[in-house]
């Protein structure tokens, strides 16, 4: 007898065809309706703050079977339903209502859950809530829904005919190129911000020439991605903050923040741009200042032999930009009880030459946000452009009294005279950290004419340097180290204490018993 002999893929498809007869056979997962007894990751979606009329992050909300059964969700949707200002997104589907979404025994899905409010009341917050539901009757649960939102002043770049949004040239940077950015000039009736709502700015806001953007205690802006203020030539900006009460709210400080008011964003660098001052503007003044999560945090542009300072700046802090806190070329800063902190590269950089002046401040950059190629504080009379060029300037003066350079590096501090133009400095009563040798005789602290009281790689013994919280504390060696005649000048610290009796090194005096 002969036997057909089927070809081997022939046996596959025979195979395939008995597994595929078997599975038709084969009832298809069991669902037993919910009975009520799901369990979610919170009994509450917290949404953080939003401004009126911008999306919040989106927010996850993971709901759990731990039953050993498969079971079926009759419903999930919005209590206000419909007309809900919230979205859903349900196991990868996009809606505000959904029916019989299946949930495998011992399984979870997720939820994502955002947000668009419009304020319409003239009211400058308010919280909206609604709440999420499975199921109905006596099966039904809920998890709240909760966004505190803000009505805002919003400041934004205008459209032009084709679409585009309006530009100018803040610049070039180090290889020619102009730095061109999206931006508004602002209106005259738009140069006064007072702190009835917060400001949100889109784009650059350029000060027209002429004009002074002032900004009163307690103001709050908030700037998108690769926004930020251009002080134009001519043009000056004005902070008047005041001394707070509530070190935690800063309710009369001045604060400049990214626009992200989520609590994971509060202390994320290079969310926005910075502020920049330009070569040409004069009697610019900012007290009681908080710039946070920069860029640059404030670019001060001068010209050499300026008449008046380009910036006074006091009671102030620049902190936690990716980049450089404070960046002076050929400048005049007078500063007074200033906190510079942690930068990606430099906290405090006078390029260029320029004339500073420095009392009570504190200069300490604690950056644990990557490598950082800078110090806490560098001061040079020469660059060398990438285009080949060099630029030099002179170095009026560079004071720093009372002050401390401070950092999680073994030397915080860069001094770079190219030899031919004017390089004048000087350190009295500061705090240095310094560690190791360099020939350099900019670095000869036995010079009086440079260096009187240093205090080289002293501990510092700050509350909390890596965030930014440099108040000293009992074991600090900068404490009663400051000089009395400039302490006098500058009588009250950051906070508002005297420290006219025994002053200490920094922009904070210790609150310990003498």
């Amino acid at each position: 007898m002969k036997y057909l002999r089927l070809p081997h893929f022939c046996y596959s498809g025979l195979l395939l065809l008995l597994v595929i007869l078997w599975s038709s056979c084969r009832k298809d997962f069991d669902y037993a309706p919910s009975t009520g007894s799901l369990e979610f990751s919170r009994d509450t979606v917290y949404l953080d703050t939003i401004f009126s009329n911008i999306g919040s992050s989106t927010y996850s909300l993971k709901v759990y079977n731990r039953s050993s059964e498969n079971i079926e969700i009759p419903s999930i949707g919005l209590a206000q339903g419909e007309n809900s200002a919230y979205r859903l997104n349900v196991d990868g589907s996009a809606g505000k209502a959904f029916r019989n979404i299946p949930l495998l025994a011992k399984d979870s899905l997720f939820i994502f859950i955002e947000t668009t409010v419009d304020i319409s009341e003239n009211i400058a917050s308010f919280l909206y809530t609604d709440a999420l539901q499975f199921d109905s009757g006596s099966n039904l649960q809920e998890v709240q829904l909760v966004t505190l939102v803000k009505d805002a002043v919003f400041i934004f770049p205008p459209t032009n005919a084709d679409g585009s949004k309006e530009t100018f040239v803040l610049g070039v940077d180090a290889a020619g190129n102009e730095i061109r950015v999206e931006g508004i000039t602002l209106a005259k009736e738009q140069l006064d911000f007072t702190n009835e709502r917060p400001y949100v700015i889109y784009g650059y806001a350029a000060v027209p020439e002429n004009e002074t953007l002032s900004m009163a205690p307690g103001v709050r802006v908030h700037f998108h991605n690769n926004s930020g203020i251009w002080v134009r030539p001519n043009a000056s900006i004005s902070v008047v903050g005041a001394l707070s009460t509530d070190t935690l709210l800063l309710e009369n400080e001045v604060i400049l923040e990214g626009d992200r008011l989520e609590p994971e964003f509060s202390d994320v660098p290079g969310q926005w741009g910075g502020v920049w001052i330009s070569k040409g503007s004069t009697d610019n003044d900012i007290d009681h200042l908080t710039l946070k999560n920069a860029t640059i945090g404030l670019m001060v542009e001068g010209v050499q032999e300026q008449p008046t300072p380009t910036l006074t700046l006091k009671n102030s802090r620049i902190q936690n930009s990716a980049s450089v806190n404070l960046w002076a070329k050929t400048a005049s800063i007078v500063g007074e009880n200033v906190i510079l902190g942690g930068a990606g590269a430099i906290s405090l950089y006078c390029n260029l030459g320029g004339d500073y002046s420095f009392t009570h401040t504190t200069i300490a950059n604690y950056w644990v946000n990557g490598f950082r190629a800078g110090e806490a504080l560098r001061i040079d009379n020469e660059v060398n452009l990438l285009s080949g060029e060099t630029l030099q300037g002179d170095l009026i003066n560079a004071s720093f009294t009372n002050t401390i350079i401070d950092g999680n590096s073994f030397t915080e501090l860069a001094l770079s005279d190219n030899g031919t133009n004017i390089f004048n400095f000087s350190f009295t009563n500061c705090t240095l950290q310094f560690e190791g040798t360099n020939e350099d005789p900019v670095y000869d602290f036995t010079n009086t004419e440079f260096y009187t009281a240093v205090f080289l790689s002293a501990a510092t013994d700050f509350k909390n340097a890596v965030a930014n919280d440099f108040r000293i504390d009992s074991e600090s060696e900068a404490i009663g180290k400051g000089n009395l005649e400039a302490a006098l000048e500058v009588p009250f610290d950051l906070l508002g204490n005297d420290r006219t009796m025994r002053p200490d090194i920094g922009a904070f005096q210790s609150q310990i018993e003498n």
